[in-house]
């Protein structure tokens, strides 16, 4: 009789629940609650139950035991504690786990209460408890996440009572693992994040121009050869997934409620697969797998009826992986230039009566669109897929911003908002003379927490279209996996929160007092969390009288220092306003979190100096004097083994381009000497892409062996008005994937203290 009399008012207090309009803690940290994402009602009580060895389960549905088995293993695994389940309730110290398919807010809703006696959690499905269930273990203390036993007497938890449910259906995270490959153990790490902060969208992106990540069986050439690639360094960069390994993280996602949405590129970005099947081009190949990022110009071949065979028998062995309903087929960035060329192509589009290589584009997406509806699947692609005309029942990702989003929400089409500007975790999230070199962008914590999924220029009654929006993680300059979690947290765990709560309950301020007290329990899972750097002043900075050095970062966290040549800890000097040095001074500063741990180190060098004199010499001609030669040159060390150089006349500026620009397919070597003229006398920044930079006699910025996509090293030197001696090193290789001859060799200065930097134009130059 005990059972039933307390379920039942169990389920009272969930009417209750249903139907309360004033939620205590609403949108407010509640002291020692520190849930995210932020629960849509909380009503906090006074006093704790405590978790201990007796505590026992009481499991009331038989779609449960899955559920309750994951919990039981985490919570064996840190507590030692081994919870059994009985069939008599007892009188107090237990858990709780119900299904209630009539409970308000659907199937991923949950509500929880903590008594001093009880937890009772009731899901609208087994999911709901599950998240349910995540919100219990955030409410232990962080050690619970440990993956070796930490004694301690009693583990509590604060007394609470939550109803929550996520405001979007589709909260995702996006992996990119052909620019560079993520091992399963790391994909797993991202799936328990994801887990944890009830997210339920993996979007594994297996295919590209750069590599072929997914065991075919009916294809194998196609990870015999497109899985790998040789680097413009000379090594070669390979790897893949077994269907063994895909299943295994499928299955792994399903135990934690996500599901994994495979991407297949087509039509574009499809060069690895066309480098295994060159039959399926429109110009027969040959073809190597792309070493540099961007778009590559060979795509699937239109008008080759054998190209959708080829295309339907991949999706046939791939659906069989993927129990998810959606089926992403890319559909971005397809370069038209070969089907304009292309017979059989513009054969297709008489037939088809197509006006343009855009209808196309439409063509070919709506014959895979049968393909996939044939298999019981929705077609979701990138909003390029609107191109030509939308397939009838395909979802599009909205990424070039909201456009595309609006157009095909308008038209009943179902949206995954994820722009650019907020959603791609593959930006600079802190300066970029600082931070690990990125594609570019820059997107901050608060920048993300603030995006809302649901554009304002969308009519109301389209909003049920938007499924909601994912962090997009591109791998381009992710050279590992610790690199990729660097970049994705705490970014998604941010965007989880846009994703779950309700809007008028989100508050920047209230995230980040919780997301600092749920960093420890990411160092416990090893994640390589992003911690802001402090920014301000350079690497290398000169002075004439004395220096002042002023240090921020993006989210205000303390700062401490050194100026003795020590590591600073947690103990050494705060920063809280500008420092003056009259003298060298070397300054060794970190980021320190509130839980005590610290960035990296960043060091400053100040160094007093006195201005350099002007070169007296004579030149008569406009540019500098070139000696070059042909040949891969990864380092500086490799110019030594150059016997001949050839000589000409350096132009740094062609005329209507802001600089000279190179083939990155025909590789050389570059050196460049005369003379700079500065305007006035000061003290000088100077940044570069060039491997090397000289002036007056000085090695001021050295960039040998670094991806030099942005200038990394910055310095500075005090120069008089007149002209000084220069060299610039240019090695025209590819490193890391990105080709130097995409930026020239390029050189920017400004005056200390000035805003902006100023490119140094040809006729600066002289020899």
């Amino acid at each position: 009789m005990m059972r039933v009399s307390v379920i039942s008012c169990f389920l009272c207090l969930m009417i209750v629940f249903g139907n309360c309009t004033t939620n205590k803690g609403k949108g407010k940290v509640v002291e020692k609650i520190n849930v995210i994402p932020q629960p849509n009602s909380i009503d906090a009580k006074t006093g704790v139950f405590s978790l201990s060895k007796s505590t026992k389960w009481i499991i009331n549905h038989q779609d449960l035991r899955q559920v309750t088995d994951y919990f039981n293993t985490k919570i064996n695994t840190s507590t030692g504690y081994k919870l059994e389940e009985t069939i008599e309730e007892p009188s107090s110290n237990f858990i709780s786990v119900n299904i209630s398919p009539t409970l308000l807010g659907g199937d991923e809703a949950y509500a929880l209460s903590v008594t001093k006696d009880f937890v009772h959690i009731t899901g609208g499905s087994a999911q709901g408890v599950f998240y349910g269930l995540q919100t219990l273990l955030q409410l232990l203390p962080s050690d619970i996440e440990s993956s070796k036993v930490i004694k301690k007497s009693t583990w509590d938890i604060p007394l609470v009572e939550i109803k929550d449910e996520p405001r979007f259906k589709w909260r995702g995270m996006h992996l990119d693992v052909c620019r560079h490959f993520v091992p399963v153990e790391n994909i797993k790490k991202h799936l328990d994040m994801m887990a944890m902060f009830k997210m339920n969208t993996f979007h594994w992106h297996l295919t590209e121009d750069q590599a072929w990540r997914i065991e075919i069986k009916k294809y194998p050439k196609l990870t015999e050869l497109g899985s790998k690639r040789t680097e413009g360094e000379g090594f070669e960069y390979s790897g893949y997934y077994t269907q063994e390994q895909v299943k295994e993280i499928v299955d792994y996602a399903s135990q934690r409620f996500i599901t994994v949405v495979p991407e297949i590129e087509l039509p574009g970005h499809a060069l690895a697969a066309l480098v295994a099947y060159p039959e399926y081009s429109c110009t027969g190949g040959p073809f190597e797998v792309r070493n540099v990022w961007g778009v590559e110009p060979d795509v699937f071949c239109a008008g080759n009826d054998d190209t959708f065979a080829f295309l339907e028998d991949v999706i046939a062995e791939v659906v069989e992986l993927f129990p998810s309903s959606y089926f992403h087929i890319g559909g971005d960035e397809c370069p038209k230039e070969r089907w304009e060329k292309c017979q059989k192509c513009q054969r297709r589009m008489r037939r088809e009566g197509l006006k343009d290589e855009h209808e196309l584009q439409s063509y070919f997406i709506k014959r895979i669109e049968k393909v996939l509806i044939a298999h019981d699947k929705k077609m979701i692609g990138w909003d390029e897929i609107l191109e030509g005309g939308l397939a009838e029942s395909a979802a599009v990702m909205s990424w070039r911003g909201e456009k595309g989003g609006i157009e095909a929400a308008s038209q009943g089409h179902d949206v995954v908002m994820t722009p650019g500007n907020w959603c791609y975790l593959d930006h600079y999230q802190g300066d970029y003379r600082v931070e690990p070199v990125a594609i570019g962008g820059y997107t901050t914590l608060e920048e993300l927490y603030g995006y809302e999924p649901v554009p304002e220029a969308l009519a109301e009654d389209k909003t049920q279209h938007v499924l909601g929006t994912q962090g997009n993680v591109w791998t381009e300059y992710m050279y590992t996996p610790e690199l990729v979690e660097y970049r994705v947290y705490p970014r998604l765990i941010a965007l989880a929160e846009v994703n779950w709560t309700q809007k008028q309950n989100k508050d920047f301020t209230s995230f980040t007092k919780r997301l600092d007290a749920h960093l420890p329990r990411l160092d416990l899972h090893n994640i390589n969390y992003h911690i802001p750097l402090p920014e301000g002043p350079i690497n290398r900075l000169v002075f004439i009288d004395n220096a002042k050095v002023e240090f921020t970062n993006t989210r205000k966290y303390d700062m401490v220092y050194t100026t003795d040549g020590s590591k600073p800890s947690a103990e050494s000097n705060k920063y809280k306003q500008p420092l003056i040095f009259a003298e060298n001074k070397t300054i060794n500063i970190a980021t320190l979190l509130p839980s005590g741990k610290m960035s990296k180190v960043r060091t400053i060098e100040l160094v007093k100096s006195k201005m350099i004199p002007s070169s007296k010499s004579e030149t008569t001609n406009v540019g500098l004097s070139e000696e070059y030669v042909e040949g891969v040159f990864i380092k500086i060390a490799d110019l030594n083994k150059v016997p001949d150089w050839k000589q000409r006349q350096g132009v740094i500026e062609d005329k209507g381009d802001k600089y000279r620009k190179t083939d990155y397919k025909q590789p050389s070597a570059h050196i460049f000497t005369g003379f700079i003229d500065v305007e006035k006398d000061g003290v000088y920044e100077f940044q570069t892409n060039l491997d090397q930079f000289f002036i007056a006699d000085q090695l001021l910025i050295n960039n040998d062996g670094e991806v030099k996509r942005f200038s990394r090293h910055n310095s500075t030197i005090v120069l008089a008005k007149g002209k000084h001696p220069v060299k610039l090193v240019y090695l025209n290789n590819i490193i890391g994937g990105w080709p130097q001859a995409w930026n020239g060799p390029r050189v920017d200065f400004r005056l200390l203290g000035d805003e902006k930097f100023t490119m140094v134009t040809n006729e600066m130059y002289s020899y």
